[in-house]
């Protein structure tokens, strides 16, 4: 068995907000696969200047979210592996582990863009069945760009579709990405203030992201956060408000997906690690909530999909 990727220059980093454990009591060591492999665009959160995440000469350290999310593991008994390597995929590999978290793009079964070696066919039906046997996952981001549906982001008539027969994947994490805009501020609507760690989002948040537009939402989602589109800027948020952050069962296994993390200061923030350690918490299993589907009732637009307006819009 290959050995996994391991995390060499963290120490480097140093986030600028304290990182707090959200239970103190002391608790069994949960193990999560963090798996960044990038078939297209790699985000610099997870982009490691050198092999193995070696700070390169002129100072270059790994990406944000593995300095982050080592100290958030520390601070609560999580023991992060850090992989790329998708030919470690089995049912036997994955195992060893209580949840994956994904932060990843493309086709995971290609080489892609960052060379690390992929899944095979195999390897992400092992994956799909150990998440419905019971097993958790965590997506931040892109996750949702991973593994597209056959209509992918296409469209039909210049307006995007929802797909018919979604890629299992897609089925599994409940929602698919089709395009982003700009980065700028936008607010997110709190559906579920009780839902583990998002207490600390404030009611009036306004964060500056890279805010994706996305379909083909599993109809039991338990929406966490909504995006209001109201505002934004850009023909593909021309949409009813729609889901951004939420909670639901694959199986027996619990998903959590939320739309942020594409930014170091998203990275950063306090609220973010926040609601990411509530859905790492919720997903391993050491906290409940309400997982009513609630879809229709906070984001009931959310299957009305933006139009392209043209070649020429912004």
């Amino acid at each position: 068995m290959k050995t996994p990727i391991l995390i060499m220059a963290l120490a480097m980093l140093a986030p600028s907000s304290p990182v707090l454990a959200q239970d103190s009591a002391p608790q069994p060591v949960k193990r999560v696969l963090f798996f960044s492999k990038s078939v297209a665009y790699i985000h610099s959160v997870i982009r490691p200047p050198l092999e193995n995440f070696a700070a390169a000469p002129s100072g270059e350290v790994p990406g944000l979210a593995f300095k982050v999310l080592k100290e958030l593991g520390d601070k609560n008994a999580i023991a992060f592996t850090f992989s790329k390597d998708g030919s470690l995929f089995s049912k036997d590999y994955l195992s060893q582990f209580d949840a994956f978290f994904f932060i990843t793009t493309g086709d995971l079964t290609q080489v892609g863009d960052d060379g690390q070696p992929p899944m095979t066919p195999e390897g992400k039906a092992a994956l799909l069945d150990a998440i419905a046997q019971g097993k958790g996952f965590i997506g931040s981001h892109c996750a949702s760009d991973t593994f597209h549906s056959p209509g992918g982001k296409t469209m039909v008539a210049a307006r995007f579709v929802a797909d018919a027969n979604p890629d299992p994947y897609i089925r599994m994490i409940g929602g698919e990405f089709m395009i982003h805009g700009a980065q700028q501020p936008s607010h997110l609507v709190v559906a579920d203030g009780a839902f583990p760690g998002v207490s600390a989002l404030a009611p009036d948040n306004d964060a500056k992201e890279e805010w994706y537009t996305l379909k083909n939402f599993a109809p039991d989602l338990h929406v966490v956060l909504v995006q209001d589109t109201s505002g934004m800027e850009g023909w593909m948020y021309a949409r009813p408000a729609y889901p951004s952050t939420w909670a639901h069962l694959y199986g027996k296994g619990r998903v959590f997906y939320t739309s942020m993390g594409h930014r170091d200061d998203m990275w950063r923030s306090a609220a973010f690690q926040s609601v990411l350690l509530g859905g790492i918490n919720w997903a391993v299993g050491r906290s409940d909530a309400d997982l009513t589907p609630n879809l229709d009732k906070v984001a009931p637009g959310a299957s009305k999909l933006p139009a392209w307006p043209g070649p020429n819009a912004n």
